[in-house]
């Protein structure tokens, strides 16, 4: 699974080109240029309703872009872990009957599974900290213990593109902990991870890249340039002052503003921007 191209020769695992997404045609996110380096591990930061959870829905290609584009690296294969409030938990299913869905490119959604199936499911699950969770009911699960049985389903995945909407949240600091090490596991094994988080600290700590949006772009780069007192305030700024009734808005005048996958632009001030449609994360 380990990408041995040398980076500066490597094609991005996503570019984005004055991409702008939303709802009912109002845009939650405007006009991002950039793009993600294969086999690099990215926060995404933000106030709430500053775009974040709209942007992992575009890459997943649940939401279309409004304006621009955003492309995939062909034959990437996307895992995308939705945040836990969209999972049904009251569904009569068991542990393993989610996990075993991280198998669906391997056996189909409605294939039997082998025995090295049910081996892989196991194992997956022993790799998140949930040995004899098999049978229990997804509905008797704590937050943190749902969580571990969904980044099960993405270890059996085996993508090579990792999408993560707030995987920390409403979990316990030992399974943050955990979540963390496992991350950081696929990020070690060459996939790229990107990861929508809140804890500025968590942050710094283990991301070294970080997009900071507020609608759109604040910043892009090295997370201990990106994360600044100045940028966060800006950003939280620049989201509490969008109309949430504004319509479709132009792509701005200044589009020259270009930020590649190799970064170094972070702090650039858009404030023209000042449309925007309903909060989303």
């Amino acid at each position: 699974m380990l990408d041995q191209t040398p980076a500066a020769h490597r094609q991005p695992a996503i570019v984005f080109d004055g991409l702008t997404l939303g709802y009912n045609s109002h845009p939650a996110v405007h006009h991002l240029d950039g793009a993600i380096e294969r086999g690099s591990l990215t926060a995404v930061a933000g106030p709430n309703g500053s775009g974040k959870s709209t942007l992992m829905k575009g890459i997943a290609g649940i939401l279309k872009p409004m304006a621009g584009s955003l492309s995939v690296l062909p034959g990437q294969r996307v895992a995308y872990l939705p945040q836990q409030s969209e999972v049904d938990r009251h569904f009569p299913a068991r542990v393993f009957d989610l996990v075993a869905l991280g198998l669906w490119h391997r056996r189909g959604l409605v294939g039997w599974l082998r025995k090295v199936d049910k081996a892989d499911v196991q194992a997956a699950l022993a790799s998140v900290g949930l040995e004899g969770f098999e049978d229990r009911a997804l509905d008797t699960l704590s937050g943190g213990q749902m969580q571990r049985a969904l980044f099960a389903r993405v270890v059996l995945q085996d993508a090579d593109l990792i999408l993560l909407d707030e995987p920390f949240n409403a979990v316990d600091t030992k399974t943050v902990g955990d979540l963390i090490a496992v991350i950081k596991g696929w990020h070690g094994e060459g996939r790229t991870v990107i990861t929508v988080a809140h804890d500025q600290h968590l942050i710094r700590e283990h991301f070294p890249e970080t997009l900071l949006l507020a609608r759109q772009m604040i910043g892009w780069g090295p997370t201990r340039e990106v994360m600044s007192t100045d940028s966060m305030a800006r950003a939280r700024r620049f989201t509490e002052a969008w109309n949430e009734n504004a319509p479709w808005c132009d792509a701005p005048g200044d589009m020259g503003h270009r930020h590649d996958h190799h970064h170094g632009h972070h702090g650039h001030d858009h404030s023209h921007h000042d449309h925007a449609g309903h909060r989303h994360n």
